[in-house]
């Protein structure tokens, strides 16, 4: 076997959920480049179906499943959907979730705060106790991908809606821990923490507050965003045999911002 079948993903199959667009288009996309088929979940159809015919195109196949997984009961009726249609699932990327409010703490009301977390943390606990203990009755290992942040380890600056880094620091330690009690299972839980990249939403943000973005973009090292492709090859690795004896961990890509 030589050193880059370790990271063919044939037969496999993996579940994503905010699989439509930005980060997850790309590491769904990604994925499938590598041999796995790819079950995609999203709030929006239309994305939804397009980025499966992208993956289609490979030679993947792909379904897709419209959902609101921000919303606990949602999530869970998802899950049981996807376990009913899918008993083989291997791989995992808890990818959804954002910002989306840029409220400072003294003014946050408590349902927006508690509707944010959901998004953020709730929806990566539900899809790793359903979707990841179906890997464990299989009982043939697995691989979880929790997609946090670089703010799970700094704070946003010039931006308000703590949540986030709240939620995203909660997301690392239940990687680590769910880590520790999956490893005897043969199921990998490891997180990635992108820095910025210019996804949908931070596109919109570059319009709405430039001097937000300038400030941030200004603070990396290595000159500039990253683009949602700059994920992909981090995702195979992680969902491959390649990273067979990496769990617990934490990856940050960041074009060196936290370094300083």
């Amino acid at each position: 076997m030589g050193i880059l079948d370790r990271f063919r993903l044939d037969a496999k199959r993996l579940f994503i959920t905010g699989g439509s667009r930005g980060l997850g288009r790309e590491m769904g996309l990604a994925i499938a480049d590598a041999g796995a088929d790819v079950i995609l979940a999203g709030r929006d159809q239309p994305s939804l179906e397009a980025t499966a015919e992208e993956i289609r195109q490979l030679g993947r196949q792909a379904w897709t499943y419209q959902a609101d997984v921000g919303k606990p009961t949602s999530c869970e009726d998802l899950c049981k959907q996807v376990l009913e249609d899918h008993d083989d699932i291997d791989i995992l990327i808890n990818n959804v979730g954002g910002r989306r409010e840029n409220i400072a703490t003294e003014s946050m009301p408590l349902e927006t705060w508690q509707q944010l977390v959901d998004l953020n943390l709730t929806s990566t606990f539900i899809c790793t106790k359903m979707i990841g203990g179906a890997m464990i009755k299989r009982g043939l290992g697995g691989r979880v991908i929790n997609i946090s942040s670089i703010n799970s380890m700094v704070a946003g600056r010039q931006i308000h809606g703590r949540h986030y880094e709240t939620s995203k620091a909660a997301i690392v330690q239940f990687t680590r821990a769910t880590a520790a009690d999956w490893a005897p299972h043969k199921i990998t839980v490891n997180a990635i923490c992108p820095g910025g990249f210019m996804t949908e939403p931070n596109v919109r943000w570059s319009q709405e507050h430039p001097d937000v973005i300038e400030a941030f973009k200004a603070n990396i090292p290595s000159g500039d965003f990253g683009q949602p492709e700059d994920l992909g090859p981090l995702a195979v690795y992680l969902a491959s045999d390649a990273s067979r004896y990496m769990t617990g961990a934490a990856l940050v890509i960041d074009g060196g911002y936290t370094l300083w």
